[in-house]
């Protein structure tokens, strides 16, 4: 009797996780959750020098329409040791990834960076511009 129940309890449980472990959820190729927001937008950006401390003089200015990002920095900031931190609308997510510190040396050709929406149908890139603060 022992064995039957025990080999009922196996078949059960085989059969739980057969098809109680349904994929409801999709998620991409980082493993980040896909929704079903559209919302793709920068919240909020800052720029922390060799030391993790904040770089920036002041606010940072974004402009959802003209898709810009707009940062002062102090005077003297190693631009090419620049560790950027992006705060972004819900299940959105960067490309390129930010994976350690990023080079912003190049005045001249501003840093860009796509925001990707929740549901990975809409994307909206983003132009970085840095400037010294004298």
């Amino acid at each position: 009797m022992k064995k039957y129940f025990a080999f009922s309890i196996l078949i059960l449980g085989a059969a739980l996780l057969v098809f109680g472990c349904k994929k409801e959820f999709p998620v991409d190729e980082d493993g980040l959750l896909i929704t079903k927001r559209e919302e793709c937008f920068i919240t909020d950006l800052d720029l922390l020098g060799a030391d993790l401390q904040t770089v920036r003089t002041g606010a940072t200015i974004i402009d959802t329409a003209a898709l810009t990002v707009d940062v002062t920095v102090f005077f003297g900031t190693d631009l090419k040791n620049i560790y950027p931190v992006f705060s972004l609308a819900s299940d959105c997510k960067l490309e390129p990834k930010v994976v350690g510190r990023t080079d912003f040396s190049d005045m001249a050709n501003p840093r860009k960076y796509s925001v990707v929406s929740g549901n990975r149908k809409i994307r909206k890139m983003y132009t970085v511009r840095i400037t010294v603060k004298q």
